[in-house]
């Protein structure tokens, strides 16, 4: 396993970390989150600590080997992808980081938004490749962008609870408030996609908690982490996205992009290149396993 050390300034993304601090994988950087659709509450709930990092999550799940890829391509295995209901399922509180389909597959995972702008864009670069995505979402985004959730969900994609705050600083804070930025996001995402709760919880900066995993998995919602950065946030370059991912392809099936936070035209252009490359080395397209 090899971390790449890295100092940065925005929104999303890090290493595990327990409730001492103790780093679960590894984790770097500080990034605030962008201010542009989070409200006032937000803010202020994230001015103490808004401290992120890029990580590279290969703990918590010792099962790399179970994948498979459901499809796009046809209207059967688009239906057949299910969305969470309204009575909590019982999930594991480990992270996952697998696909849940066989074989040769990625899942695609995109951060922070969702983003008026870019998230649509992205849309239509999954719709025309038969690929899926799960779309990590802060709470504030999804109720200012109802329209975009209710679009994702229509295109049989995932949810994820990315929090209220976005606060990569969250595994110091107290439970209540763990709880309150996983719950409060959650029922923001709900309402935003006129009833589909989210499936899995993400931990901004990777800032999991025993606790924070074992509400998110009492809620029916499976912690994610990731095998693969695109280190997409920092805009270097489209040809630094695609070769990033392409290298780190070998650490496992799930890969990290973002809709939000900023300018997300380097990561559009890399994903219109990436995934019919990916179709081109027989990969297919599924989701993390819950």
């Amino acid at each position: 396993m090899k971390f790449l050390p890295l100092l940065v300034n925005s929104a999303s993304c890090g290493g595990i970390q327990d409730e001492a601090g103790k780093s679960e994988a590894v984790w770097t950087g500080n990034r605030p989150v962008s201010g542009r659709s989070i409200t006032g509450l937000t803010i202020a709930l994230t001015a103490a600590g808004l401290l992120t990092c890029l990580w590279s999550a290969h703990t918590g799940e010792t099962n790399r080997h179970a994948s498979a890829a459901i499809g796009k391509g046809s209207g059967a295995a688009r239906a057949a992808i299910p969305h969470r209901g309204t009575l909590p399922v019982k999930v594991s509180p480990e992270i996952t980081h697998t696909a849940e389909s066989g074989g040769k597959a990625v899942n695609i995972t995109i951060d922070d938004g969702p983003d008026p702008v870019w998230t649509p864009k992205i849309l239509q670069v999954l719709h025309d490749n038969g690929a899926h995505a799960t779309f990590c979402m802060i709470g504030p985004h999804a109720a200012e962008n109802s329209a975009v959730v209710k679009k994702i969900v229509a295109d049989d994609d995932r949810l994820c609870d990315h929090t209220v705050s976005h606060n990569m600083r969250m595994n110091h804070r107290s439970d209540a408030y763990q709880k309150s930025q996983i719950l409060d996001a959650e029922r923001m995402i709900q309402q935003a996609s006129g009833g589909v709760a989210p499936m899995y919880y993400r931990a901004p900066g990777g800032a999991f908690t025993p606790y924070s995993r074992q509400v998110a998995a009492t809620h029916g919602m499976r912690p994610l982490g990731w095998n693969i950065d695109s280190k997409d946030f920092y805009r270097p370059g489209v040809n630094a996205i695609i070769n990033t991912v392409k290298y780190e392809l070998r650490n496992g099936p799930t890969i990290l992009f973002h809709d939000g936070g900023g300018n997300r035209s380097q990561t559009y252009e890399a994903l219109k290149q990436l995934l019919p490359w990916l179709k081109t080395q027989g990969y297919t397209f599924s989701f993390p396993v819950r």
